[in-house]
């Protein structure tokens, strides 16, 4: 199905919507597909790209929280607990959901003293404990040193032994964007790159309209809805007095940041979670789209307007507490590229460090104003927060519909399995490389992207040696996935930008020059285009203290 910015533009300024929804992540994306298939008239808007904030720098994983668990019970904190349930029930129902750009997980957790291990085993078993019914992943076990070198070979050998259980891990960006067409498959209308400069009231205050920027030429342009649906994440606060001024600020954005590694320096399929750091968080060390992701750090962030930087002390930081369980350290010219993200947590206290507040949601309804505002939750618990907004909406229209959305599959979906790359290979006579990637990052979808790869040999060029991403790719991303910039097309719809910074850079003006031709920009756009993307990732490796030109 064609997505062309234009014409979602067109609908968008011609339609009165039931409801507008202002952020385009997990959050944003799940309300417009649960409204859709409920019914109502959906419009979508993102000042970035969808997905293009905190979704998309996330750690990855699909899980209920293994933190909130021990804190639920060490501090008798019922509403940590109340949030473990509910991630895990979901975790079932979003490997569900999107297969292909799912799976599970098994994570190793290192111990030095058998006390040690019996206390992780028990707190893992009860985790479990805690799945859905439905769930089909193993169970935890006790693993000897061993057994745990085997999984990840390159532990210290002063493990005494491992507890191992399992999670899911996703590719959220890839996830985002999905449940943005999922939702324009169900009616709704989605524009990316136009921010919200200001509500509409009418005469008892409430709000009626807006209007937008688009952010790639400064054009207003003005919407009409019932209702006006808050999911900025982090961003919430300034949506929020913007529609009423006398609100207090309810978001403490606190900023993380993740590196990632050469996958060889674990050499493992399997993730290894560090339960123990100076600052009392867990750090990770994951299998992620061909490399080892490692993270994340919790500190607080004064100015969410502002992208968060990988700064070096903290890639320090995060070497510093993986390295003592690693045979061979690692340094930090070894790191390829990072990112950093902002949580949009839920405080009532000033008091409040961001460690301890709970990554639970609200659905807040603004009587002055009108505003519905969605803030806090997490990634695994999208579907829930989304399904609770929507039945607020029908609440205040004193009716009820049914929530589709835990059976209602994400595009790529439906037909994929697991040997479903053979498939493409045996069919189509493509790399199995490029099989493995195509089904795993759009599912059922991938026939097309080969449609377009046997329209002309230029389509079937390599962006770069060390990745399996082709050209025919950009002008799917362009024609069916609405890329507009360089950074779309690298950081959201591939993930070569978290992959490797370098390689990012040295491909850009591939990417300028086909987005050029197929969205029509002079040489001097395309250079400007390709010029800002590379001085964007050269000051974030500066800051990092990681070489990218």
């Amino acid at each position: 199905m064609h997505l062309e910015r234009k014409e979602q533009l067109n609908v968008a300024t011609r339609t009165e919507y039931d409801l507008c929804i202002i952020g385009a992540g997990a959050s944003g994306a799940g309300v417009a597909l649960d409204a859709s298939l409920r019914g109502f008239r959906v419009l979508l808007i993102d000042r970035g790209d969808f997905g293009g904030a905190t979704s998309s720098k996330s750690t990855k994983l699909i899980h209920g929280g293994v933190r909130y668990l021990e804190q639920a019970f060490t501090k008798l904190d019922f509403g940590q607990l109340k949030q473990v349930y509910h991630g895990l029930h979901e975790r079932h129902t979003l490997l569900q959901l999107a297969p292909h750009l799912t799976r599970p997980i098994a994570l190793i957790t290192p111990v030095r003293r058998w006390l040690a291990g019996l206390y992780y085993t028990i707190g893992l078993r009860m985790y479990g404990w805690f799945a859905s019914g439905q769930d089909t992943l193993p169970h935890s076990s006790w693993l000897t040193r061993k057994q745990a070198i085997r999984h990840i070979p390159g532990l210290a050998r002063w493990v005494h032994s491992a507890v191992m259980y399992y999670d899911g891990q996703l590719d959220d960006a890839r996830y985002a964007l999905s449940l943005v067409l999922t939702a324009v498959k169900a009616g709704a209308t989605v524009i990316n790159h136009a921010s919200l400069v200001d509500f509409d009231h009418d005469e008892s205050g409430q709000i009626q309209g807006a209007t937008l920027r688009d952010e790639l030429n400064s054009h207003a342009l003005t919407i009409k809805a019932r209702y006006f649906i808050n999911c900025a994440g982090p961003y919430s606060d300034a949506i929020r007095q913007l529609a009423n001024p006398a609100l207090e600020a309810r978001i403490r954005p606190s900023k993380g940041i993740h590196v990632m590694l050469d996958a060889a320096l674990l050499n493992s399929q399997d993730g290894l979670l560090i339960p123990e750091t100076r600052d009392g968080r867990v750090v990770f060390a994951l299998p992620f789209a061909g490399r080892t992701l490692l993270g994340t750090t919790d500190t607080p962030m004064t100015d969410p307007n502002q992208e968060p930087a990988v700064l070096q002390e903290e890639v320090e930081y995060l070497l510093q507490t993986l390295n003592p369980y690693l045979e061979v350290p690692i340094r930090p010219e070894q790191v390829k590229a990072g990112f950093g993200g902002i949580r949009p947590l839920i405080t009532t206290s000033e008091k409040e460090g961001t460690k301890s507040l709970l990554r639970d949601h609200e659905v807040e309804y603004d009587e002055t104003s009108g505003l519905i505002s969605l803030l806090g939750g997490k990634w695994t618990t999208y579907r829930l927060m989304a399904s609770d907004t929507v039945d607020r909406i029908l609440e205040l229209e004193e009716r009820e519909e049914p929530c589709l959305t835990s059976s209602h599959p994400l595009v790529g979906a439906t037909g994929w399995h697991a040997n479903y790359d053979e498939d493409l290979v045996r069919i189509y006579g493509i790399a199995k490389d490029w099989a493995h990637h195509l089904s795993h990052h759009y599912g059922t979808d991938s026939p097309e992207i080969i449609r377009i790869y046997q329209e002309h040999p230029d389509h079937q060029e390599v962006w770069h040696p060390d990745f399996p991403y082709r050209i025919a790719e950009i002008i799917y991303h362009v024609h069916y996935e609405m890329a507009l910039t360089i950074r779309d097309v690298l950081a959201q719809r591939t993930r070569l930008e978290i992959q490797d910074w370098r390689a990012a850079y040295q491909v850009a003006p591939t990417i300028g020059y086909w987005l050029g031709l197929l969205l029509g920009w002079t040489k001097e756009q395309g250079d400007v285009a390709v010029h800002d993307y590379q001085m964007h990732l050269a000051e974030a490796g500066e800051m990092a203290g990681i070489r990218v030109k």
